[in-house]
């Protein structure tokens, strides 16, 4: 059995996993690519989640009616016919737009637990999630009241969900460093429980080295660092994020292989690349599943991780991105276990924590 304890391993397609480290999973959406096969579970730390991109239509409604809010939708099925995007900002608009329905600590806490059921089914043991709090506070909603929501459901994650979380606050890279400087502060001066920062939003014309002093800060602060680069935005945005934001994990990544010398540096130093290939196709990053970069990006080595990034929105969580990705390419089940190992590797949790999953990957026996 291929042991997956010592850090991510080089491509080898052709290498058997033990199919202890398997067990059936829910049947994954299949509206982007035909009919997909059931995935088969393996435990993940999931890297790239935004929070507010796990609600869905019903949650959207039900929050809805106990706030008293009125919502430009006549039904759920109105609401699902626009998840029907062109690009990143389409779906940023009816993202934000959605927002309005967060009005409470108990609404933020709602949201996040139930987002920690579904991760729980799709076999994700560690999470790492981010909050985007300028979205709130643009609403009137205080710092407090989001950050407080989440981090409510997320201190008893391991014991309700099996699921060990940190808290990362992501950034609006379409809004003023100063902006961003100023809600750190906030965040700094309550003593919030985030672990790191990140850079999201619209990424074309806003490119990582807005952002220096931010990530200084940050960096000064104890915080790990994550941004978006090379989703939409050029490789060049990746180099960026790397040289000037000092950032040790890169979010997206998948234009990386427009340059390959960046690629060989990105393997040679093993930077980790959260891939999130449902949004890829439905943002239009890629034009269909088939055409995505995954399995040319792990014949090259690169460190990969899949990542769902907003499945209310994307059509799929872990598990779905699992099965459309088997129903696609034929991942072998060394590659599956790979892409497993390196979400592990990449996370930010204690080396203790990474060590137990993995155990539970190798071993097919479940961490405590």
């Amino acid at each position: 059995m291929e042991n997956f304890a010592g850090g991510p391993a080089a491509s080898e397609s052709e290498a058997p996993a033990s199919e202890a480290l398997l067990a059936e999973s829910p049947q994954a959406d299949a509206s982007l690519e035909g009919e997909a096969v059931p995935a088969r579970i393996l435990p993940v730390a999931e890297l790239h989640l935004h929070i507010e991109g796990t609600l869905q239509p019903e949650l959207i409604f039900a929050l809805a009616e106990r706030n008293g809010i009125t919502l430009p939708y006549a039904d759920i099925e109105e609401l699902r016919r626009r998840y029907e995007f062109t690009d990143l900002q389409s779906f940023l608009d009816l993202y934000y737009a959605n927002m309005a329905v967060l009005q409470t600590e108990e609404d933020f806490a709602a949201m996040t637990h139930a987002y920690l059921e579904r991760a729980a089914a799709a076999g994700v043991r560690h999470a790492e999630i981010m909050l985007d709090p300028q979205a709130h506070l643009s609403r009137g909603i205080p710092l407090e009241t989001c950050v407080n929501g989440v981090a409510s459901v997320l201190a008893t994650s391991k014991e309700d969900f099996g699921i060990s979380t940190l808290l990362i606050a992501a950034f609006l890279r379409d809004l003023p460093e100063e902006s961003a400087l100023e809600v750190l502060d906030g965040l700094l001066a309550m003593d919030a429980p985030i672990g790191a920062i990140g850079l999201d939003s619209a990424e074309v014309g806003n490119p990582p080295s807005k952002f220096e002093r931010l990530y200084a800060k940050a960096r000064e602060a104890g915080l790990r660092l994550t941004a978006h680069a090379g989703e939409e935005g050029p490789a060049s945005y990746v180099v960026e994020a790397l040289d000037i934001l000092g950032v040790e994990r890169i979010d997206h990544g998948i234009r990386c292989m427009d340059d390959p010398d960046l690629v060989e540096r990105l393997v040679a130093d093993r930077i980790p690349l959260t891939v999130c290939p449902l949004s890829n196709v439905r943002l239009r990053a890629v034009d269909t599943l088939a055409d995505h970069p995954l399995p040319a990006m792990l014949a090259a080595g690169l460190n990969v991780s899949v990542n769902s990034d907003d499945p209310a929105y994307f059509g799929g969580y872990v598990d779905d991105n699992f099965a459309q990705l088997q129903a696609v390419f034929e991942l072998s089940e060394f590659d599956k276990a790979r892409l497993a190992a390196n979400s592990i590797h990449s996370s930010f949790a204690s080396e203790e924590r990474k060590a137990e999953l993995l155990e539970e990957l190798n071993s097919g026996e479940p961490a405590q």
